[in-house]
């Protein structure tokens, strides 16, 4: 069975989020979730990110072939891979690339929910590609947004972007990395290197989602916001492995060690709470278990039930759930 981006794009943003945070509640632990393994090719690379749950394992393929940015073909491209059973079987495909662009945003606001406080929000995106976009419709789906500011390298992609968020009916500009200090909800979704903008000037009640990149040579974020930040990862060991914005913050110093930072699952279960009166920052790689929760949940919506030995319910999977100490 084939599940194409079609189905896969009929998919609500809120109930996405609720399948990622009813995953966490019922007990699935991010530290034991597989690694992501890379292969480089003459072309660019292959990336796999396996995970399993349960009756369930899935895995991503993807390749990410830089050139094609300038052809025009998806710079990443990729198919998930669900097998299912006592014995394993195969039980579907899905496109890569459509679930990679629900279950990314999805996570962002899964995040930004637990870190931000209510009310309206002045949201400034840095990037204009896919992701950028995909991130400026799940927070205008999820949350009540004043204004969007659209942050690029090139003028006129940031231009068309911010038109078609002005389409949608959201007050929409290209705006300066000045206005940072203006901006109650900040997300990166570049590819870039180097720390975007000076964290000093980032509001103390800010939140901040970077998404850009999972290598440790690259980062979004300066020292200077993650040395004043409360700051949540999806897991100790991929934060450590991937995560350039704290592998980097860490060795300067600016994070004093893995013990300060806060696990997203411990804020989903209610274990931990962030500190008020300093910017929160939410940095994410992408991991295996995020494809592998929605991947399930489609699954089960898509298919006759009855022909599966999976016990499920409408919106998710019956199980315990184990968010207590």
């Amino acid at each position: 069975m084939f599940i194409g981006s079609s189905d896969i794009k009929s998919v609500a943003l809120s109930d996405a989020v609720n399948q990622l945070d009813s995953f966490l509640k019922e007990g699935f632990d991010p530290e034991q979730d597989g690694i992501r393994s890379r292969l480089d090719t003459p072309q660019g690379q292959l990336l796999q990110m396996p995970s399993s749950w349960r009756n369930y394992t899935g895995t991503k393929l993807l390749t990410i072939t830089p050139a094609n940015a300038s052809s025009g073909s998806p710079v990443i491209q990729g198919v998930y891979v669900l097998f299912g059973g006592l014995d394993q079987r195969p039980l579907a495909v899905f496109d890569g690339g459509a679930l990679t662009n629900l279950r990314t945003p999805a996570v962002s606001v899964l995040g930004a929910l637990k870190l931000m406080a209510p009310g309206p929000k002045n949201l400034l995106i840095f990037g204009t590609g896919p992701q950028a976009w995909e991130h400026v419709k799940a927070f205008s789906s999820m949350i009540t947004i004043n204004r969007v500011g659209i942050v690029g390298r090139n003028a006129a992609a940031a231009a068309v972007m911010a038109a078609r968020a002005s389409a949608m009916g959201m007050t929409s500009k290209v705006c300066s990395i000045e206005e940072v200090s203006e901006a109650d909800l900040i997300i990166c979704c570049t590819s870039s290197a180097e720390p975007l903008f000076d964290g000093s000037r980032v509001k103390d009640t800010a939140v901040v989602i970077a998404i850009g990149s999972h290598q440790p040579d690259r980062r979004e974020l300066d020292d200077a916001l993650l040395a004043r930040a409360s700051i949540c990862v999806e897991s100790l060991r991929s934060a450590q492995l991937e995560a350039g914005d704290v592998i980097q913050a860490m060795a300067s110093g600016a994070i004093p060690g893995p013990d300060s930072l806060i696990i997203l699952a411990d804020l989903v279960c209610g274990r931990k709470q962030v500190q008020t009166k300093q910017p929160a920052v939410f940095k994410t790689t992408g991991m295996p278990w995020q494809d592998l929760a929605i991947a399930i949940s489609l699954y089960e919506v898509i298919c006759d039930e009855s022909m599966t030995p999976f016990t499920s319910v409408p919106g998710g999977l019956a199980l315990k759930s184990a968010c207590s100490e």
